[in-house]
């Protein structure tokens, strides 16, 4: 089962393979999307991480969430589901 993670507060240079290495630490990740502005085409300063199990989801929510990274100090939590 994969967990999908919500990511905020991200510097605008972080980019996918990035997000990615700072989450493998914590076990397989399944996908990792930066958002993008539709207008600009730069990143909005947040992402979703996919990870493989719901064990390696929490470690990473424990160990980055509230924690430094570039300057910042992120957001990791569960991301809701979204509504249609």
């Amino acid at each position: 089962m994969s967990t999908n993670l919500y990511v905020g507060n991200l510097t605008f240079q972080v980019d996918k393979s990035e997000l990615e290495k700072l989450f493998a630490q914590f076990g397989e990740v399944s996908d990792a999307q930066l958002i993008m502005d539709r207008e600009t085409g730069r990143p909005r300063g947040f992402a979703f991480v996919e990870m493989a199990s719901a064990d390696a989801a929490q470690k990473a929510i424990s160990s980055l969430n509230g924690k430094d990274h570039n300057g910042r100090q992120l957001t990791v939590n569960l991301a809701k589901p979204r509504s249609r």
